[in-house]
């Protein structure tokens, strides 16, 4: 592996591993429909804004979701379109395991 394919993997890497949580996966669901902001995404998620400001931030970072403000407000959303194909994908796989589980029970 070059010292270029080894820095391209481990940027990869980063947006895969802030995608790694179960909040941050939620968190870019809601965004895929609209932008939200902090204290929209708190109550949707069930956790306090610390939380999620936390969550955002570390979305934010791995250059998946951008922050526009409006006023007061800052409304997050995907920085990316094709985020929501990702998850459309993550979401086929999900079906095509379940079928093989299926058909490997009977």
């Amino acid at each position: 592996m070059t010292e270029q394919e080894r820095l391209r993997c481990e940027a990869r890497a980063e947006i895969f591993k802030a995608l790694g949580h179960p909040t941050r996966l939620f968190i870019c669901e809601r965004l895929r429909e609209t932008p939200h902001c902090v204290c929209e995404l708190t109550d949707l998620v069930g956790a306090d804004t610390s939380t999620i400001s936390k969550h955002l931030t570390i979305l934010r970072n791995a250059g998946l979701v951008r922050s526009e403000k409006s006023g007061t407000t800052v409304y997050y959303s995907l920085a990316c379109s094709c985020l929501k194909q990702f998850l459309e994908g993550a979401e086929a796989l999900l079906r095509l395991k379940a079928d093989a589980d299926t058909a490997a029970l009977r």
